[in-house]
């Protein structure tokens, strides 16, 4: 049964730094793409950023596009999200995710959240200014 345990969220200032880390398990960790999430109250999942399986590929959202840098360990088991120059509107629980690379239909990356089949239990960042 695959497994993600992420780990790294924090309270932080503005401006300052944190590093994510989504353990993965269960199952061959280079056939997966991952995603990183951030949900907050009352609000839908949003997507973050992505990475393909063979990590070559990466997508971000446009708010944390030049500030969060997405990485793997190619046949290691752990995915992580660097997140600097954090911002007050970061705050929120951070999900990390994987998806099958043979369900994305050709595509090597997704910021899609309903597209992915498995889920951390999510770990809380909080930015204050």
């Amino acid at each position: 049964q695959i497994q993600l345990v992420e780990s790294g969220g924090d309270s932080a200032q503005s401006g300052g730094s944190l590093t994510l880390s989504c353990t993965f398990s269960g199952a061959t960790f280079d056939y997966y793409v991952i995603g990183w999430f951030r949900q907050v109250p009352e609000k839908e999942r949003q997507g973050v950023a992505c990475i393909s399986e063979t990590g070559r590929a990466t997508e971000y959202a446009s708010s944390v596009k030049g500030r969060f840098t997405i990485s793997r360990d190619k046949g290691g088991i752990t995915a992580y999200l660097q997140m600097n120059n954090l911002k007050p509107e970061d705050t929120g629980v951070y999900y990390c995710a994987a998806v099958d690379m043979a369900r994305l239909g050709g595509l090597q990356t997704s910021l899609d959240a309903g597209i992915y089949d498995f889920w951390g239990q999510g770990t809380q960042v909080s930015v204050s200014s």
